[in-house]
């Protein structure tokens, strides 16, 4: 592919709200993808801190890992999440835990984790995509529900 080509896509997706763009041209393929701009941060309220209510399903596992987690902050819809370093979604897509309905997840709440671990997996327009943890910790929370859709720069995960 001509490198006047490749610029003019870097420039194309500059200028819109995509956060990845990929071209094939017969058997070349050219993906650009960005990062954006100065994350969101979540601070903790000046106020006492909330925990998160524990689920239903095994109150006592619940309970012992909301003993083990920091102070919980509330997002703009409510949720809410515990403070850490947050992973969000690059991309719109399908979230998924497992790389196939009958295995394992790849992580759960209290597991460590090491930077480069996969995480999960968001499938869009049928490409599989890891999503990978940036920073080595304990995962604190899963925000997002497999199997379900996500929205570019919402939290999948906590790390602390």
């Amino acid at each position: 592919m001509d490198l006047r080509k490749i610029k003019k896509l870097i420039d194309l997706l500059e200028e819109s709200n995509l956060a990845e763009l990929e071209i094939k041209e017969g058997e070349e393929v050219v993906r650009l993808s960005r990062v954006p701009k100065g994350g969101i941060t979540v601070a903790a309220p000046a106020a006492a801190p909330v925990m998160a209510p524990a689920p239903a399903a095994a109150p006592a596992a619940a309970a012992a890992a909301a003993e083990d987690m920091p102070a919980a902050v509330a997002t703009a819809s409510g949720k809410q999440i515990p403070e850490g370093h947050i992973v969000r979604a690059p991309m719109v897509g399908t979230f998924y835990a497992a790389a196939t309905p009958d295995a394992a997840p790849f992580v759960q709440v209290g597991q460590q984790v090491k930077a480069g671990d996969t995480l999960g997996i968001i499938e869009a327009m049928k490409m599989f995509n890891q999503i990978e943890a940036d920073v080595s910790g304990t995962v604190l929370a899963v925000l997002a529900e497999n199997g379900q859709p996500v929205e570019f720069d919402e939290p999948l995960f906590v790390i602390g």
